[in-house]
């Protein structure tokens, strides 16, 4: 699929939605294809969406803030998301491995490096409960989480990163 660099031209949405619709249900895939041409949602595409859809911008916000796989802003090329629901928050590896993904990264939660390759969030549940403690990246989940496990999947992606 071809990247859009600016796709916040009304016309190049308005065709977005021929496809998928602008009922309530298709406003998730037509936030996903926008996000998947630019990489993410940004305010004039969110006001464009609400236009066509003729809904409110903040509708458009709270779900781009809803769900952990839309973005409003550009994300890093590698975005760790650790799960902390009650599965993961239970295991005694899980401060661990935020402690450790911080320190060698050198980013807390929230955050983002400074050369832009690596983001930190926690996020509620990634479905990985039986697993836990887990983490996607990149919306690849990395299960059965330890201190080993942490510290060769940071290398692999520093190395990667490159």
């Amino acid at each position: 699929m071809q990247a859009i660099e600016e796709l916040s031209d009304y016309a190049e949405i308005k065709e977005i939605t021929d496809v998928y619709g602008t009922t309530r249900e298709s406003l998730l895939p037509v936030l996903d294809e926008i996000q998947k041409r630019k990489g993410y949602i940004g305010l004039d595409e969110q006001q464009i969406v609400a236009d066509i859809f003729g809904i409110s911008p903040v509708e458009v916000y709270g779900v781009i803030h809803f769900y952990h796989f839309l973005h409003a802003k550009p994300t890093a090329k590698y975005a760790i998301k650790l799960c902390k629901n009650i599965s993961c928050e239970m295991k005694e590896e899980k401060k661990e491995i935020k402690k450790i993904i911080e320190r060698e990264l050198g980013i807390s939660v929230g955050a983002s490096s400074e050369n832009g390759k690596f983001s930190l969030e926690e996020i509620s549940c990634i479905g990985q409960c039986d697993k836990a403690p887990a983490m996607l990246i990149n919306e690849k989940p990395y299960c059965d989480l330890n201190k080993e496990k942490i510290l060769k999947i940071l290398s692999e992606l520093r190395a990667e990163a490159i």
